[in-house]
C-alpha cells in the first residue's frame, strides 16, 4: 500500500491533508500529478498528532506571557480587508492564467507539480501560501518586520505581497531562483501598487553573501522555496548569524516531509533559539532574551 500511487484524472476528488489542514482538493486536467499514499498518510498522521498536542488558538493553557500575547494579540489581530482584497484579486487572476512557463526548480521538486513546464494557473493553486497563512505573515510582518524582511522563495509573490502590504515603511528583500516566476512576481507587485519590494534572481547561496555584508539585521525572515533538510538548516544557520534577539524566523512547510520535520526538530535545538512555535504548516523561531527555552504547538 505504501508504495502505491493515485493517478489523478480530470475532476478527481481526493480528501488530502497537504502541509496545513484537511482539504478537499479538486484536480482538473492534472494528468501529470501522482500522489503517493505514503505521502498522504504521513501528512494525515502528522496532522492528527498536531491536533492532539496543540494549545487552543485563543491562547488558553499557554503559560508564557510572550507566547500568550503573540497568540491572543498578533495571531488573532484583524488585518486590513483592503490588503486581502488586493492580493487575493491578484491570486485569482493568476489562477485564471493558462500560460505555460518553464520553471527552474533549485530546491526539491513539488509533490504535486511533476514537470518543469507548468501552467501559471497550477502554480497559483498549489504553490503560494493559502490566504489564512498569508494573513498571518502579514500580521507577523506588521509586528516584527522592521527594519527589513528577507524572504527565501518568491514564487508568484503572494506571500511577499502579504508581508510588504502591512509594513509599507519596511523593505522586503525576496530571493527567487526561477526567472520565469520572478518576472510574473514583479508584474504582480506593480499591479498591487507595492513599491517596497526588491526581488533578487538567483540561487540562495549566491544572493545571501550580499545580505551578510550589509550588516543590517532582519526583523522577519521567511524561509520557503527549498524543502530539503540540509539546505533549510544551512539557510537557518546563516540567518541566525545575521539576527539579533528581536529577529523572528518563519519556516514554511515544516511537515511537508520527513526531511522537513527532521530539519525543524534540529533547528529548535540551535543554541541561540529561546522558543519555537509550531502551527503545523509553519514553524516560528524566536531569539528573545530572558525567556525560558520552550517549544509550543499552537492551533491555528
Amino acid at each position: 500500500m505504501s508504495g502505491s500511487k493515485f493517478k489523478l484524472s480530470a475532476k478527481t476528488v481526493l480528501i488530502l491533508i497537504i502541509n496545513d489542514y484537511p482539504k478537499i482538493s479538486i484536480f482538473e486536467n492534472l494528468s501529470n500529478y501522482n500522489l503517493s499514499t505514503k505521502m498522504i498518510f504521513f501528512n494525515a498522521a502528522k496532522y492528527l498528532k498536531y491536533i492532539l498536542l496543540s494549545h487552543h488558538r485563543e491562547g488558553h493553557g499557554i503559560h508564557s506571557p510572550f507566547v500568550f500575547d503573540l497568540v491572543s494579540r498578533v495571531f488573532r489581530n484583524k488585518i486590513d480587508p483592503d490588503i486581502v482584497c488586493t492580493i487575493e484579486k491578484v491570486r485569482k487572476k493568476m489562477i485564471s492564467d493558462r500560460r505555460f512557463i518553464l520553471v527552474k526548480d533549485l530546491g526539491s521538486r513539488s509533490q504535486l507539480l511533476k514537470t518543469n513546464l507548468r501552467r501559471v494557473s497550477d502554480i497559483a493553486r498549489y504553490s503560494p501560501v493559502p490566504g489564512k497563512y498569508g494573513e498571518l505573515l502579514s500580521k507577523m510582518a506588521a509586528e516584527f518586520g522592521k527594519p527589513l524582511i528577507i524572504e527565501f522563495g518568491t514564487s508568484l509573490g503572494i506571500s511577499t505581497m502579504y508581508m510588504a502590504a502591512s509594513c509599507t515603511d519596511t523593505t522586503v528583500y525576496t530571493i527567487e531562483g526561477c526567472p520565469a516566476t520572478a518576472e510574473i512576481a514583479r508584474h504582480n507587485f506593480t499591479e498591487a501598487g507595492l513599491n517596497n519590494i526588491k526581488i533578487f534572481e538567483g540561487p540562495f547561496d549566491e544572493v545571501l553573501p550580499g545580505f551578510a555584508n550589509s550588516g543590517v539585521k532582519a526583523g522577519l525572515v521567511f524561509i520557503d522555496g527549498n524543502h530539503r533538510k540540509e539546505p533549510v538548516i544551512k539557510y537557518f544557520n546563516q540567518m541566525a548569524e545575521l539576527s539579533d534577539d528581536k529577529t523572528v524566523i518563519i519556516i514554511d512547510d515544516i511537515n511537508y516531509s520527513n526531511e522537513m520535520t527532521e530539519a525543524w526538530n534540529e533547528i529548535k535545538l540551535h543554541e541561540k533559539v529561546s522558543l519555537s512555535v509550531d502551527i503545523f504548516r509553519m514553524g516560528m523561531i524566536f531569539f528573545r532574551q530572558g525567556i525560558n527555552h520552550n517549544n509550543y504547538i499552537i492551533r491555528y
